[in-house]
């Protein structure tokens, strides 16, 4: 044999390591994939409702001004924690029924991950005065997180009812019609549908 050449069978035993590497691996790239994805719904969510957030507040400006203090804390609260409350759910709902997610760490993730992204933009913006507004506001801010991760919760299990029910009713029509085409296969033969059926 060459000196140059490579021993019978080096080639497969070379490749083993690597692909034991590379399917140990495959998990946390999945994990990995799916802690971005979960990162990008908190980050998109926010970025919407604080659209939605700013048209609103800019309409509801005059009026909230007449309005009493605890009032006027109370709409703040409201308008500021809309993509906690209404988009994030939204699209926690409409990944889940194209994606088989866990209901609380999606939640809990996609929630967080939009707050972090929300608080250091107030913090680039108005630097740590800018955390900290009043008490109200903070504990409010907190209570719609909450009840934010609670929607979302729940809205990614409804979205996993509804994806199964409809993955059921797919099944039960493709069976529907494959008996139609036996019954169909049965009566163009000549035959009993019943001996060709399986």
């Amino acid at each position: 044999m060459h000196p140059c050449l490579p021993a019978p069978g080096a080639s497969a035993l070379d490749s083993q390591p690597v692909t034991s590497l590379l399917s140990s691996i495959e998990p946390l790239r999945v994990r990995l994939r799916r802690a971005q994805f979960i990162f990008g719904l908190g980050v998109l969510s926010m970025v919407l409702g604080s659209i939605a957030s700013a048209g609103l507040s800019l309409r509801l400006g005059l009026r909230v001004a007449e309005l009493p203090q605890v009032l006027r804390w109370a709409v703040a609260i409201g308008v500021g924690g809309l993509w906690r409350l209404s988009f994030l759910p939204l699209l926690c709902y409409g990944a889940a029924r194209v994606l088989a997610l866990r209901p609380r760490a999606t939640a809990v993730g996609a929630a967080l991950s939009g707050e972090a992204f929300l608080l250091a933009l107030d913090l680039t913006r108005a630097g740590v005065a800018g955390l900290w507004t009043s008490a109200p506001l903070v504990l409010g801010r907190l209570g719609t997180l909450a009840l934010g991760m609670w929607l979302s919760e729940r809205a990614v299990q409804a979205g996993r009812l509804a994806a199964e029910a409809q993955e059921r009713a797919a099944q039960a029509k493709a069976q529907a019609t494959q008996a139609e085409y036996a019954e169909f296969l049965a009566r163009a033969e000549g035959a009993p549908a019943e001996d060709v059926r399986p």
